[in-house]
């Protein structure tokens, strides 16, 4: 025992004889590592040593590490940068900026209530910043992603400046309430409230405008959208949609001014292809009718009209912005103004919008306190034209251009707009017939929308790895819409039905609308944050919070007629001699709803050795838009990674990085009216006496998503090839649905949650390759594609009918269904197979046999861009498709058959070749029914980078951009990626081409400078 002892002594004194000389001659380098891009701190950079010592970067990228004295270099290390040798020399604290190596595993990317890198999601997550963007002429934020993101489908209602859109992430889910996502404008959630949609004057009604358009793209940093439950769920009961985060550009040091300018010209990329005048003749000629002059009981009015040029025009945009930035250590600023002038290729259409943005943040304390300010003011004005959802057959502007006889002159001989029934006592008559440009030039429709969005934070460093962030947003919305119809317009001689009155006709009275809108949204939130990391490369992450949101909702409408002088164009409402309130969403004339949601939520992210990740989140909603029963509810999520290329036995020659990721949540959708669980009644127009509306249902809640599915992130060859692969399997039921009630009752519809459910199932592939890294040329490649599946389960035996058909003879005529084991919208539709020889439409089953047929919602698409540099050159292109999608061709049922020549109407070249017999009548059916599968050459940049050493300039860039360059598809309409809202008592459609406003092919030149 005592030799072991003396030999345990002897040890110890020679290893302090040999170890302590080391340690004397030690020296400890401190720094910190941060991004080079943006000199954001990075968190868990390795940094190294010869002889294996080596230490982590903490929460705030800082390192100590104790070294040899005679060590000179140390290297950093870290994943989807680029590797890094720093000479030590003399210095004792090091600052280190790493750059970015080609590969998105490190991008940031932004999620609910924090950030985090794409290595360390457990969620799917997807992520886009400037320069993936899509160029160009952009109205509103998701036109930047639109086809760039797998699973994400952007479809506009139409090509005007501002249209709305049907986004849908992962497919659609709900049969009534709203399928779009939520948005999160920094840190702001909005309620997609917007301007109302044009009326129903004589000429059908339209659909309510963009309501993100008040956002300037220019002033976006990045846009990230939460696809999964596990990644949603923290946004709970508004989550099932999925959710698009946008954040805004914040200054850096060094930035300066930027000034931005672009010119575009657009013009349609593709119009009907219309009998000309002769060849119309010679078309009503072959129908039995009488082609000859008009003086002989003919059609020939002798003129050369080509209408669709007569309304469309080459469209000249601009759009200016100016920003000012700068940072320092404790804070940084940003102020930018930007201005958009984007006309329509339709005359008369354009999108004015003008906004402000002071984002700042600035630290005290030594950086233990933190404000930061997000404020913006918006004003957007658009001028419409008359283009309409559901214009019966003489048409809204589109509708009356392809149809109207083009040897009819748009002036008659006294200059006045030409009617077809002439004129009675200075005005024109009949109903029958709509003058194009007189529909354009004597209705005047304008809004004016004024928006402000701020939200202030504050942030408290509390102690080491815990801080508390508290914020308070407003979003506040007032927005005008005005039309006035001129009393000589041509072929409004109808009365309009404003609830049980009649209002007299535009013709001879003229006619003013006034709708006000008012949004104002207040959002406040406290959370806790804590987080903790070990040597070991172990980290927690912990976020709780609690969050109160309260909406309110006011919209008025008014309607006046009677011109105080005589055939006067009046374009001021109250100078109309007749008022009275307009019957706006069955409220008469007024609509006032508020609704508030009070939200709990928490959030852990744990990661073992960064092998094992977990993410567990939960949150509960109490909302006074559910039942009495059910005023709050609870969603949980959870989602596990296991990081497989950190493991020993990982082939780390192959694989950079290679990680399996496993997730399961619920979330909600309470996307239906305030009031909805509540009884209600409708006032008369005296406010006299009212009448039931609305059943209570204090059963009622909202819609409930469950999700569940797996992922693959991967990265090889350094970085320069990464990927994921998902599958998901989402499943939305208590579907909420608006019934009607048998009647005699003493309510006449009720708001209920439904049985079933709708399932979307599919697979997601997102590449990006860094095919060529050269030293002057460089090739970069993205590809993202999906299949996917939609339908409804368990519905039983009812049937929801939509899709309105509008057309001459199709009162009362629908497309599409909802039911058990079909996709949503399926179309429902009597098989039509071509005309018989007699020129009769042939239906195997019957005209009144309908059977179910595909649907609007595509089970495959994809988005592929090439992006090349050449020293100061660079090019990139991007093309987009879908396949496995029908698009029902209202326009060609509603105008295109030959029987519209017995009646003096144009159609197609392709109609007028058929055989059809002219008495065959254009029913619904197979006929109009079309394949809607494309490739489209979206959107192509050619840029040039001026080398500005020693100048004034600290940048400058001159690119050329063009959108919506080239078609590729079968179907006969403008373009298949289009959805008029054709929707029966409140059921939303999809895939349905109405007389939609045309596409355009858009050409832009634009300069970029920093000074």
């Amino acid at each position: 025992m005592q030799f072991k002892h003396l030999l345990t002594l002897c040890f110890f004194a020679l290893t302090c004889f040999f170890v302590q000389p080391a340690l004397a001659q030690n020296k400890v380098i401190t720094g910190k590592v941060t991004d080079k891009k943006d000199g954001s701190p990075l968190i868990g950079v390795s940094v190294g040593a010869t002889g294996g010592l080596g230490t982590l970067t903490s929460v705030d990228g800082t390192f100590r590490l104790s070294v040899p004295a005679n060590t000179t270099t140390l290297n950093f290390s870290y994943i989807g940068y680029k590797n890094q040798a720093v000479t030590i020399g003399a210095q004792s604290s090091l600052s280190v900026s790493l750059e970015s190596a080609s590969t998105a595993l490190n991008e940031v990317v932004v999620i609910g209530y924090g950030s985090q890198r794409v290595k360390d999601a457990t969620g799917s997550v997807a992520s886009l910043s400037p320069k993936d963007f899509n160029k160009g002429v952009i109205a509103t934020p998701e036109q930047l992603l639109q086809g760039r993101i797998a699973g994400v489908q952007v479809t506009p209602a139409s090509g005007e400046p501002g249209a709305g859109a049907s986004i849908n992430i992962r497919g659609a889910s709900s049969i009534r309430s709203g399928s779009s996502p939520l948005y999160v404008v920094d840190g702001v959630p909005l309620d997609n409230g917007g301007t109302s949609g044009g009326f129903d004057s004589g000429a059908g009604g339209s659909s309510a405008r963009n309501p993100l358009a008040f956002i300037n793209p220019a002033d976006i940093e990045n846009i990230s959208v939460l696809k999964d439950a596990s990644a949603s769920a923290i946004y709970g009961s508004r989550g099932a949609n999925g959710v698009i985060l946008i954040t805004t550009r914040k200054g850096r040091k060094g930035q300066g001014i930027q000034f931005g300018a672009s010119t575009s010209i657009a013009n349609a990329a593709k119009t009907y292809d219309l009998l000309d005048p002769q060849a119309f003749l010679r078309g009503v000629q072959s129908v039995g009718s009488n082609a000859g002059p008009v003086s002989d009981g003919g059609i020939d009015y002798g003129s050369n009209t080509d209408w669709q040029k007569e309304i469309l025009r080459t469209a000249v945009s601009q759009n200016y912005n100016l920003a000012f930035g700068g940072a320092s250590n404790t804070g940084n600023y940003r102020a930018s103004l930007g201005y958009d002038d984007q006309q329509g290729i339709v005359k008369s259409t354009n999108l004015k919008r003008l906004t402000a943005r002071v984002n700042a943040s600035q630290s005290f304390l030594g950086e233990r306190l933190r404000f930061d300010l997000q404020t913006l003011y918006s004003n957007v004005k658009d001028q419409f034209a008359p283009i309409t959802n559901n214009a019966g057959f003489n048409g809204s502007l589109i509708g009356a251009a392809i149809q109207t006889n083009p040897t009819i002159p748009v002036f008659d001989s006294q200059g006045r707009y030409f009617s077809l029934n002439g004129y009675e006592n200075g005005f024109p008559k009949g109903n029958t017939f709509r003058n194009p440009v007189s529909m354009l030039n004597q209705i005047d429709d304008r809004d004016n929308i004024n928006r402000f969005l701020n939200n202030l934070t504050m942030t408290v460093r509390l102690f080491e790895g815990l801080s508390y962030k508290g914020n308070f947003g407003a979003d506040i919305s007032r927005g005008q819409r005005k039309t006035f119809y001129d009393p000589t317009i041509v072929g409004f001689t109808d009365e309009t039905n404003i609830g049980d009155f009649k209002v007299p006709s535009a013709t001879g009275n003229g006619r003013g609308i006034l709708i006000h809108n008012e949004i104002t949204n207040l959002t406040t939130e406290h959370t806790l944050n804590y987080e903790k990391k070990w040597k070991n490369n172990s980290s927690l992450s912990a976020l709780v919070g609690y969050s109160y949101q309260n909406f309110k909702n006011f919209n008025r409408a008014n309607i006046g007629w009677g011109t105080p002088v005589v055939g006067q164009f009046v374009k001021n409402y109250d100078e109309f001699k007749n008022h009275m309130p307009y019957d706006f969403s069955n409220r008469n004339g007024i609509d006032s709803s508020s609704s508030q949601l009070q939200s709990y939520f928490a959030r852990v992210n744990y990661s073992y050795m960064d092998r094992y990740i977990v993410t567990a989140t939960l949150r509960r909603d109490g909302s006074s838009k559910f039942g009495e029963n059910h005023q709050y509810a609870n969603f949980p999520a959870l989602a596990v990674k296991w990081r497989i290329s950190n493991e020993s036995f990982a082939p780390k020659a192959i694989f950079d990085d290679l990680s399996l990721r496993l997730n399961y949540g619920k979330t909600g959708n309470q996307d239906y009216p305030s009031y909805a669980s509540k009884a209600l009644k409708q006032l008369n127009y005296l406010q006299t006496a009212s009448s039931a509306l609305n059943a209570a249902n204090p059963d009622l809640k909202w819609e409930t998503q469950t999700a569940y599915g797996a992922g693959i992130d991967f990265s090889i060859l350094h970085g320069r090839l990464s990927g994921t692969v998902d599958y998901f399997n989402k499943s939305q039921a208590d579907l909420l649905f608006l019934q009607d009630l048998a009647q005699p009752a003493a309510f006449n519809r009720y708001w209920v949650n439904l049985p079933g459910n709708v399932r979307n199932t599919g697979f997601e592939i997102g590449l990006n390759f860094a095919a060529i890294q050269g030293e002057g040329f460089t090739w970069d490649i993205a590809y993202n594609m999906t299949f996917i599946k939609n339908r409804v389960e368990n519905f039983g035996n009812r049937n929801v009918i939509t899709g309105n058909i509008d057309g001459q003879g199709l009162s009362g005529a629908y497309s599409q269904f909802f039911g058990n084991g079909y996709p949503l919208y399926s179309f429902d539709l009597p098989n039509y197979t071509g005309l018989d020889i007699n020129g009769f439409g042939r239906y195997p089953q019957g005209i009144d046999v309908s059977s179910k047929q595909g649907s609007p919602l595509p089970t495959f698409t994809a988005g592929l861009t090439n992006n090349f540099t050449y020293k100061n050159w660079s090019l990139s292109f991007f093309l987009n498709g879908a396949t496995g999608f029908y698009i029902y061709n209202n326009t060609a049922n509603a105008f295109f058959y030959k029987g519209n020549l017995v009646s003096g109407r144009n159609v197609t070249k392709a109609i007028a070749a058929t055989n059809e017999n002219p008495l065959n009548s254009g029913e619904v059916s197979t006929r109009f029914l079309e394949k809607g599968d494309f490739l489209r050459l979206s959107n192509a940049n050619l840029g040039y980078t001026f080398p500005v050493k020693n100048s004034v300039f600290k940048t400058l860039r001159v690119s050329f951009t063009g959108q919506n360059i080239f078609l590729i598809t079968g179907y006969s309409g403008l373009d298949p990626e289009i959805n008029t809202n054709k929707e029966r008592n409140g059921v939303p459609s999809r895939g349905i081409d109405y007389t939609a406003y045309p596409s355009a092919r858009t050409f832009t030149l634009g300069l970029n400078a920093s000074f």
